[in-house]
């Protein structure tokens, strides 16, 4: 869990957001993380990690976790299913040729969403 932002919602937002920003504001303080995985401004210790065979595979998860969180983006041109699309054509392109990707994008408060795949060779 991220630490929650420094100033709650604004008044007039989605009630589902603002008792999010609660839960995290109160849950925060006590729970058992280490010291760097709480300083403000660190990403979410959240992840999700494996191993992808092919460029084309890890782009397909890139779209998929892009598809889980693009309603919570905060503005409608990052949420335009032609420009996540984009993305991910220029993920796979890059990926293939050998080069990481790592995207980022902020959701409703106190979220933010960092997503990355990183090239390994392979030695045998």
């Amino acid at each position: 869990m991220a630490p929650p932002h420094p100033e709650p919602p604004p008044a007039g937002s989605k009630p589902e957001l603002i008792q999010r920003y609660r839960e995290v504001a109160a849950d925060f303080p006590t729970m058992d993380l280490p010291r760097w995985k709480r300083r403000t401004g660190s990403s979410n210790p959240a992840r999700s990690c494996g191993v992808l065979g092919e460029a084309k595979e890890a782009a397909s998860w890139l779209g998929e976790q892009l598809a889980v969180y693009a309603p919570r983006f905060t503005t409608e041109a990052q949420r335009d299913t032609t420009h996540l699309a984009r993305l991910v054509n220029s993920a796979a392109e890059r990926l293939e040729s050998g080069a990481d990707v790592s995207l980022g994008f902020y959701l409703e408060r106190p979220s933010y969403l960092s997503l990355a795949v990183v090239t390994c060779s392979r030695t045998t």
